[in-house]
Parts: C-alpha cells; sequence; structure tokens
C-alpha cells in the first residue's frame, strides 16, 4: 500500500486492510474507487440488497477522501440563486435544498453507523478578507435566511472572538456545518458497506473495462468483475483507463499542515465552539482545532506529491499572519493530495453508455456532496430516484496535458489578486 503520512494516517494507522481481488466474480454493480462517491454508494446499494463490488487501486479512503481538511461544508460554491438560474425549475430548486442541507446526511450516517471520527458539528465560517467580498457574502446570508436556514451575519468584532484575529472583515456562520477525522470516517463508511453485503478489493487497479452482450467487464491484473452497471468514482485520482473521464478535470492540489497540540490559551481563542473557517477570495486558506488541541491549516500546495509540514511554507506563514502569537508551536504534520476541480465548478454525473456511470468534481467540497452523491447514485440505480445531477457528456478540458502549468498559473495571479482585494 502506498502510505500517506497524514495526521489522519497516524491516528488509525493502516486501518483495516482490504484483500486483493484474485479470480473471476459477478456482481450487480461495480464501482471503481473506494472513496465517499463510491462508498456510500455502495452502503446505499447493499441496504437495498445489491450486489455490489468495490475495487480500489489503494485501500478506501487513501485519496482526498481520507487526507483532506475535514471540514463539512454546505451548499455548493455558486449563490443559490445562480444555481436555480444554471439548472432550471426542476433540478434549481430540489438541487439547493439538497446540497445545502448535505451536511445532514453526513452526521446522521455517523450516528447511524457509531463511526468513530471525532465529529463535531459547530457550524461553517465563510469568513471575508476584504470588502470587496462583503457585498456578495450579504447576499449568500440574505438568500440562506431567505430559505430559512441557520445562518448568521458575524460583524468583525464577532468574527475576531470566534477566529482569534482581527484580519477579517466581516463573515457568515452556517450552523449545519462541522468536523471530523476524514481518514475514520471514509473507513467507518466502508465497514458499515461491508456489514450490509458490499465487497470491498483493496490494491485491486483496474486496467480495462468494456461491454459484452449487455454486461460491463472489468479486468484488473489479478480478476475479472462482470455485473449491469459500472460506475466510476474515482474524482481527482481518474487514470487513463478512462482517459476522456480524466481529462474532464483538473487534479488541484491541496496541502494541510497541523501542529502539535495547542496551549489551552490558544485553544479558548481560535474557534472554541468548534467552527470550522474557510476564507474567501481566489486562493482560499481553511482551518479548524480538531478534538486533540491540534490547528489543521490548509490550501492550494505545488502540483506534486509532497509531505512534511516544512514543505508547505505558505500555510505555515499565513498561521503567522494570523496568530502572530503561535510563532513558538511546533508543527508535526504535512501532506497534499489531489481534489477535482470542474471548470462551471459544479459536480457532474456522467452516463455515455446505459449502465456506465461517473460522478465527478467536487470542487473542494467532497465531504459532503461526495457522500450525498453516493446516495443518490443508489437510488437511481436502484430506480428509487432522479439523478442529483442532470447528466452530461464527458468533455475533456482543452490542453489539460499542460495542467500543472495552468494551476501553477492561477495559484500566482490569484494570490496577486487576494492581496489586492479583489473580489472572487
Amino acid at each position: 500500500m502506498n502510505t500517506v503520512a497524514s495526521l489522519y494516517a497516524s491516528y488509525d494507522g493502516r486501518g483495516q486492510l482490504y484483500p486483493r481481488l484474485n479470480g473471476d466474480i459477478r456482481a450487480d454493480v461495480i464501482i471503481v474507487g473506494a472513496g465517499l462517491t463510491g462508498l456510500s454508494a455502495a452502503l446505499h446499494l447493499a441496504e437495498n440488497g445489491v450486489r455490489v463490488v468495490v475495487l480500489e487501486a489503494e485501500q478506501p479512503g487513501w485519496g482526498a477522501s481520507g487526507r483532506n481538511g475535514g471540514q463539512v461544508n454546505p451548499g455548493l460554491k455558486p449563490l443559490p440563486s445562480q444555481v436555480e438560474k444554471d439548472f432550471g425549475p426542476i433540478y434549481g430548486p430540489a438541487l439547493v435544498h439538497i446540497a445545502w442541507n448535505a451536511p445532514n446526511r453526513v452526521f446522521d450516517l455517523i450516528t447511524q453507523h457509531n463511526i468513530q471520527c471525532g465529529a463535531q458539528r459547530g457550524g461553517t465560517i465563510r469568513a471575508a478578507t476584504s470588502p470587496s467580498q462583503l457585498a456578495p457574502l450579504r447576499q449568500l446570508t440574505d438568500e440562506c435566511l431567505k430559505h430559512g436556514w441557520p445562518v448568521k451575519w458575524l460583524e468583525p468584532e464577532e468574527m475576531q472572538a470566534r477566529s482569534g484575529t482581527t484580519l477579517y472583515c466581516g463573515g457568515m456562520l452556517d450552523g449545519r456545518g462541522g468536523q471530523l477525522n476524514p481518514l475514520a470516517y471514509t473507513q467507518g463508511i466502508a465497514r458499515a458497506a461491508v456489514k450490509v453485503g458490499a465487497s470491498i478489493y483493496g490494491g485491486t487497479r483496474v486496467t480495462s473495462f468494456t461491454q459484452t452482450e449487455g454486461a460491463w467487464e472489468v479486468q484488473t491484473a489479478s480478476g475479472r468483475v462482470k455485473a449491469e452497471r459500472l460506475i466510476f468514482a474515482t474524482n481527482g485520482y481518474t487514470d487513463k483507463v478512462w482517459d476522456a473521464l480524466r481529462r474532464s478535470v483538473v487534479p488541484v492540489y491541496s496541502g494541510i499542515v497541523a501542529s502539535a497540540p495547542l496551549p489551552d490559551k490558544h485553544v479558548e481563542r481560535i474557534l472554541s465552539r468548534h467552527e470550522v473557517l474557510y476564507e474567501l477570495g481566489q486562493i482560499t486558506t481553511y482551518y479548524r482545532v480538531d478534538g486533540q488541541k491540534r490547528l489543521l491549516m490548509g490550501g492550494r500546495s505545488c502540483s506534486h506529491h509532497l509531505q512534511g509540514a516544512l514543505a508547505f511554507p505558505y500555510l505555515i506563514h499565513r498561521a503567522m499572519v494570523l496568530w502572530p502569537e503561535l510563532r513558538d508551536i511546533s508543527w508535526t504534520h504535512g501532506w497534499n493530495g489531489q481534489l477535482g476541480i470542474t471548470l462551471d465548478h459544479y459536480p457532474h454525473w456522467h452516463e455515455p453508455k446505459p449502465g456506465l456511470l461517473a460522478c465527478v468534481g467536487y470542487n473542494g467540497r467532497g465531504v459532503a456532496m461526495a457522500t450525498l452523491m453516493g446516495q443518490h447514485i443508489a437510488q437511481y440505480v436502484t430506480g428509487q430516484g432522479v439523478p442529483l445531477f442532470p447528466p452530461s457528456p464527458v468533455k475533456p478540458i482543452a490542453g489539460h496535458f499542460a495542467w500543472k502549468v495552468g494551476v501553477a498559473g492561477r495559484i500566482l495571479w490569484g494570490r496577486m489578486a487576494d492581496r489586492l482585494g479583489w473580489s472572487a
């Protein structure tokens, strides 16, 4: 197994290792990828008596689902009114309601399956770093209040009281958000899926897939699986097995650093009510304090594998800007990984052929949205619901081969725009 030296892996070690597929088997549904989309789909399918097989190249939670910032955030990037405009009167209102309440499904599953993942529901703060961000954030607050959602506008004084820094000029608290250990949560969903009948195979990379005589056949190095339906849930780690799908998302790298446990005097000042916070802007930083009193800071990183806190000087510098009094704390962990970004900032639901389905592109909001997407995949497959997003063709991004150069340029431009206070 290719291990990732994240803070979460240090808590949970290697976790449960799932066996490699050996031989040929049959199923009703094959799922490629044991992240939150695939595992949530497997859980909800198996609960409905569907024979489901999950094939994972590494182990459940190895990718973004198990090494993200641990924030459970409501909503999509565009405003609710923009979502309704973009998706029309049939999909729009339902999608707005479902997406902004997505954390409910996460915390319900944690309770239902007794998943020990350090879950805390203190809300999500969207923090304005410049005055130009206040008007759009006010509009979002007003729209949320019109829907009757549990949000609250935060003036600079309350932002300082909650965050422990004077650098924010306003914010919005959404009470539906929260935090968790994402690796423990993902592995908990995997255990729950197996308990109700799903089969999960680790160390089993898919090498090809074909459709023959109305069934889908997936080939691995050590076996084959046949089923009526095939679901790709590979997101930012989609490989050349389905190259068009791989080129339809940009695998942007996000890095995270974790501190040693903070002294109580700092824990009492920084997000002491267990909130999580992400900054608005072109290139955002996000952070939380976990149940072990560690500060976790996240944000964009270089587009290659990095480990160790010193590999992410920008994040440590940002922490020192926010809280100069933390200059003497130590940073014990640092890691990064790939998340899937789409050009329109929406997740995509693809069904290019009967029985072949793919869902990718969570744009940094994957904990809640991927869990929800998996549930809706299961409902769709079992005839109990419609797609969460309107199905769209797989469209490779022009010039995708140069994505690392493009991402690097976008980060430099975004950081300059943030310094100048331009609105996101």
